[in-house]
């Protein structure tokens, strides 16, 4: 039985009618796994008014990146019109979307992707990252990371400075971001400016104490958890960096923001992570956010937090990035 105390009315009403609509990830076969991942959302009234509208202002294009294994990983490129296709000095933030490496499309992610485009001032471009259990770890990260390094040399492709970059995810995306702060730094490259964190997951062991304390939680519960980790890491090396990047070195990390949710199982996974990167000497910027659940920012219309995540997100990103407050 799942609990909903803690939040308010609104959101109440709105996460349990997610959580009616939608068939839980243990319980899916696998043409409901797939009928799921093509699922769009309605970007119309009333929808918009829950999920947040798809801004108007940004224009959205398409391409691909190569993987090390010849696929070619899709893009959705987003790109504020007011910025001039001469005007080249825009920065670059790379998104990778949540669905616990199993489910979840860009398509979803337009009404974020387009805000962060058109108020940070930078273009966006989303990863469509393959997917667990037909592609299980490490075909995920593979995939993020090789979109990342390959993005950061196509400045011309993207008439962007792709050398001022900032990575960004939420869930099982923020663990993809995470994942990729650390590869690219071992790499020896600082064209990482910024990381971004939603509600990561960020420790596949499930030690944070929050995973019982809100077992049974709205959107997210901990026997969904299991049933994701299990699609994505069915050879359960999971304190692998790779997998679980708590257990990596954190040392020379670029600056990160933290955002949790107050109600979510996996929110000690932030708050965890929030020190592990202060102890490493990793400026960090970590917010909880009280009386919601995991995946709020895929609803910003139906709490307070939403506005403020959206600020606090795009204010940090500008900050990293060079580019003035607005």
């Amino acid at each position: 039985m799942r609990r909903y105390r803690g939040m308010s009315p609104t959101t109440t009403a709105a996460v349990a009618l997610i959580d009616r609509l939608r068939v839980p990830v243990e319980d899916m076969s696998e043409q409901q796994r797939h009928e799921a991942r093509a699922t769009t959302y309605p970007t119309r009234k009333p929808f918009s008014a829950l999920l947040g509208r798809v801004d108007p202002a940004v224009g959205i294009t398409f391409g691909t990146a190569p993987a090390r294994d010849g696929y070619e990983i899709p893009l959705r490129i987003y790109r504020p019109r007011a910025i001039r296709d001469v005007q080249t000095d825009v920065p670059v933030i790379v998104y990778f979307h949540g669905g616990g490496w199993v489910l979840g499309n860009v398509v979803n992610y337009d009404p974020l992707c387009t805000h962060l485009a058109a108020e940070v001032g930078a273009v966006v471009v989303s990863v469509d990252y393959r997917l667990a259990p037909e592609h299980p770890s490490p075909t995920a990260v593979h995939d993020a990371v090789d979109a990342t390094t390959w993005l950061a040399a196509q400045s011309d492709v993207l008439r962007a400075d792709a050398h001022r970059l900032a990575v960004c995810g939420d869930s099982a995306g923020a663990n993809l971001a995470a994942v990729v702060a650390q590869v690219v730094r071992d790499g020896g490259s600082g064209w990482i400016r910024h990381q971004a964190l939603l509600y990561p997951a960020t420790d596949l062991t499930m030690a944070s104490p929050s995973i019982e304390e809100h077992a049974h939680a709205p959107i997210l519960t901990r026997t969904s958890i299991l049933a994701f980790r299990e699609h994505y890491a069915p050879k359960r090396d999971y304190e692998n960096p790779l997998m679980s990047p708590l257990f990596g070195t954190l040392e020379g990390l670029p600056p990160a923001l933290v955002q949790t949710a107050d109600l979510d199982p996996i929110r000690d996974d932030g708050t965890r992570y929030a020190a592990a990167l202060r102890s490493a000497g990793v400026e960090t910027r970590l917010t909880n956010y009280l009386r919601v659940p995991h995946g709020f920012a895929s609803f910003p219309g139906v709490s307070a937090a939403g506005a403020q995540h959206r600020w606090e997100l795009v204010s940090e990103l500008r900050r990293h990035l060079g580019l003035a407050l607005a």
